[in-house]
């Protein structure tokens, strides 16, 4: 079971969750909830607790990013088609979308993170324990669990996976799983500086792939190899959008 919609993550009361595991220093005094703080150049954040001042003046804050698992396709045409008593022309396609999560996603993390660092603060980032474990699988990062005093963690993982509820049978709970922080120049770093691959075995490649007599964009295109051109969709982020 995995999240595929950030509000599932609403079946918890996630934010007083955040202030309990993730806030620095003594908790908050009157912590407030602003929603889709928006920034120029900087994109929305989901969420932000700050602790306002008898003056109305805001004091320290976290904010906090939802992420589900993003989905390809879709299994709507084998539920219309259960439903209506029919035969499927074609077999449906769908899927995760790992990829797309980690590039998209940690992308954000690293230059938000970068923003929250220079205001003294954290980002929280709250998505499933099967995401989380996918980035630890692609970028080996430094961590740690003291979230709350180390002073170089200013983005902060808080995981949760769904179980069964014993209250409702049939319906399943998100659980806090992992609370873990690290910084945004640890995070770039592990996804930017990875041991590349052999050259001998680059140079392979090329061999295999070159188009014989093509030495110009329109000799490609009338080879045909122009159209066969991959997108990139498994490449990791582009180091241009990382902030260092």
């Amino acid at each position: 079971m995995i999240f595929v919609c950030p509000k599932r993550f609403y079946a918890v009361d996630f934010l007083t969750e955040v202030i309990e595991h993730c806030w620095p220093g003594e908790k908050p005094t009157d912590p407030q909830i602003a929603r889709e703080v928006k920034m120029e150049g900087f994109g929305n954040v989901d969420f932000v607790i700050a602790d306002v001042k008898s003056d109305k003046e805001i004091d320290q804050f976290l904010s906090v990013e939802l992420q589900a698992i993003d989905i390809t396709g879709s299994v709507f045409p084998a539920y219309q088609a259960l439903r209506a008593g029919e035969d499927l022309e074609k077999k449906p396609t769908y899927g995760f979308n790992w990829d797309n999560v980690y590039k998209r996603y940690i992308t954000q993390l690293i230059r938000k993170g970068y923003f929250h660092h220079h205001w003294k603060s954290k980002i929280v980032a709250v998505i499933p324990e099967q995401v989380y474990q996918y980035i630890l699988g692609r970028a080996a990062f430094m961590k740690t669990s003291d979230v709350k005093n180390d002073p170089q963690v200013n983005i902060i993982f808080m995981t949760y996976r769904l179980e069964a509820d014993a209250d409702k049978p049939g319906e399943f709970k998100p659980v806090l799983v992992n609370v873990e922080g690290t910084s945004h120049t640890n995070l770039q770093n592990a996804i930017m500086y990875k041991d590349p691959p052999q050259r001998s075995a680059f140079t392979a490649q090329i061999k295999s792939s070159l188009v014989r007599g093509a030495v110009r964009l329109a000799d490609l295109i009338a080879a045909g190899e122009v159209s066969e051109m991959e997108d990139h969709e498994d490449e990791g982020p582009d180091p241009g959008d990382l902030i260092q």
